[in-house]
């Protein structure tokens, strides 16, 4: 596999750069992991051969950049280098155990009974993973935005004026894009915090579509030329330099009781999300996340993620609104 980056100059703009250790190697020729991914496909070669033998002589301190200590500062690992609005970011929920049981806790009303959310999780435990080909049970699908909200490694997340709560869901995100013959192909696998509003969530089920319209974040590097089996990882809160909650997380295909192209197929099945020339970045589902803890993220709090096999860990600070919220009139015309 190969870990890839993207970064940006002031005065050299965009680069692609892969991860070697404690250096940064830069990319020949293009200016981003969608345009790369695109010329694979024209030149009928894999991202990973191609990022290869495109690659420089020029290497850059990786660690400089990681803590923000050098004048280039990373970016999204994947995004639509052009359009912003023509990258998709979606999510689906109760592919992990403790995801769904974290849901049933949030919203059942007695203990005997079984929420949607469980209901949901059980059809995938039982129908999730088809044999290759066949078409397995459908898993719950979430909405988050366009490319406008996608934050990269360092930068903050924000829980705006109007949001009861903000929380970290740290989560494993497939990047995607949709080639000129309308077939969507897989980038490659990046870390994603998923970030949503779970206070406002939990006053009723319903609100979900609501709660995941916020910021996330992905990155900082993109594993190309992968899978997606099982991986160990630990999310970390800090509060002024101290970690106030840590605790372990597991994803990838062994433990969620979906399969990756199950989920894959649920989402591109849909005619509008075969656009050729989109970008798509979703988002496959949690195990864990603070909220479930009690945990209530502070202004200034870190949210730190680490995947192994993902390389660096990806870590954000929060940002809270406190501003009054001012009412959105529409005028006509």
């Amino acid at each position: 596999m190969l870990r890839l980056v993207q970064i940006k100059h002031p005065k050299r703009g965009r680069q692609v750069a892969i991860v070697n250790g404690k250096a940064l190697v830069l990319v020949a020729e293009y200016q981003s992991v969608f345009e790369l991914a695109l010329a694979a496909i024209a030149l009928k070669t894999s991202l990973k051969d191609l990022a290869q033998t495109s690659n420089t002589a020029e290497e850059l301190n990786y660690d400089h950049i990681y803590n923000g200590e050098s004048e280039w500062r990373l970016l999204p690992p994947f995004d639509h280098p052009h359009e912003a609005a023509r990258c998709l970011i979606t999510g689906t929920g109760l592919t992990h155990e403790a995801s769904a049981e974290n849901r049933q806790a949030m919203h059942s009303k007695a203990d005997a009974e079984l929420t949607d959310s469980m209901k949901i999780y059980r059809w995938g435990v039982e129908g999730g993973r088809p044999a290759a080909g066949t078409i397995g049970a459908s898993p719950e699908w979430f909405y988050k935005g366009n490319g406008t909200i996608l934050r990269a490694h360092n930068e903050t997340l924000d829980i705006p004026n109007f949001a009861d709560d903000g929380g970290e869901e740290a989560e494993v995100a497939g990047a995607y894009l949709v080639d000129p013959n309308g077939i969507p192909r897989r980038v490659g696998f990046m870390v994603g915090n998923e970030f949503s509003d779970h206070i406002f969530e939990k006053k009723n089920y319903l609100y979900l579509a609501h709660s995941k319209l916020r910021t996330c974040s992905i990155g900082p590097e993109i594993v190309v030329g992968g899978g997606l089996e099982g991986s160990q990882g630990t999310v970390k809160i800090e509060r002024a330099g101290t970690a106030i909650w840590c605790k372990p997380f597991n994803t990838g295909e062994s433990n969620m009781c979906h399969t990756v192209t199950n989920l894959e197929h649920h989402h591109f099945k849909y005619p509008a999300h075969r656009r050729a020339g989109d970008a798509h970045i979703h988002f496959l589902g949690a195990d864990v996340f603070s909220f479930g803890d009690g945990i209530a993220l502070q202004d200034g709090d870190v949210t730190e993620i680490q995947l192994e096999g993902f390389g660096r860990p990806l870590r954000n600070p929060i940002r809270i609104d406190k501003s009054k919220p001012q009412f959105v009139g529409v005028e006509p015309l």
